[in-house]
């Protein structure tokens, strides 16, 4: 059974809102839930959910709020915490960690934190029994592969092109899903760009898909209701989840 994983902005519109998505999801099939970090620059994401973003901080949202959900719904579904490393930085990696595992998190998303510098923190999260997802881009050499995903926990994010959330391009990804199988046995999930069209097509050869834009475009809608947007959101992930195990 082929895993799918479903990003969603944390508090936009509301707390109680995300919440019941959460749960709506996980009826819907999702197997790990993304609580997307409102954040001022996400520079790995297209417009729709940076839109997302900004909408949820001009709402309000304080990082006390991540938390309120995680608290609520961490126990009842996989939950991982995505987010730039700013607001890791500032609350401190450490506070993140304690209430993370406080709430039943499993680890953290953090795409702006290349290998390099993730090294320093990875010991201290895999140490509490998180996990600090690794990142595969298709231009990746294999020797950076072997680098990368040597230890890897959870799951490999596998970059789907070279770009931002939500684009429509499309690589053959082949050789570096080979190079990765070759190194390690972690499952690999392929994201960017995952929508109820590419679904089937980028889950061939991995384990998962990751889809999140294709999601948010349903959140921002303002011609729905909150519970419109909530059955649509769910429709489709009901729909991603049987296509990739067709």
């Amino acid at each position: 059974m082929k895993n799918l994983v479903a990003y969603i902005t944390t508090g936009y519109p509301s707390l109680d809102f995300t919440i019941d998505l959460a749960f709506s999801l996980k009826e819907a099939g999702v197997d790990t839930l993304e609580l997307g970090i409102p954040f001022s620059d996400p520079v790995a994401d297209g417009p729709i959910i940076e839109e997302a973003n900004l909408r949820a901080l001009e709402g309000g949202f304080k990082m006390r709020d991540l938390f309120e959900v995680s608290g609520r719904v961490a126990s009842e579904i996989d939950t991982l915490f995505m987010g730039y490393f700013n607001p890791f930085y500032h609350i401190g990696v450490d506070r993140f960690i304690a209430d993370a595992k406080r709430d039943g998190v499993s680890g953290f998303i953090i795409p702006d934190l290349p290998y390099e510098e993730a090294k320093e923190y990875k010991s201290q999260i895999e140490k509490e029994g998180l996990a600090l997802i690794d990142f595969i881009a298709p231009t990746d050499p294999k020797r950076r592969v072997e680098k990368i995903v040597n230890g890897s926990k959870k799951f490999i994010y596998l970059v789907a092109y070279a770009g931002i959330t939500g684009a429509k391009q499309r690589e053959n990804l082949d050789r570096i899903v080979s190079d990765i199988r070759e190194f390690s046995d972690t499952p690999i999930y392929v994201g960017f760009g995952v929508n109820e069209k590419s679904a089937k097509e980028r889950a061939k050869g991995v384990d998962g898909v990751i889809v999140g834009s294709a999601f948010i475009k349903i959140l921002l809608d303002d011609r729905l209701s909150n519970t419109q947007k909530i059955d649509n959101i769910s429709k489709v992930a009901k729909s991603i989840k049987y296509q990739i195990n067709e």
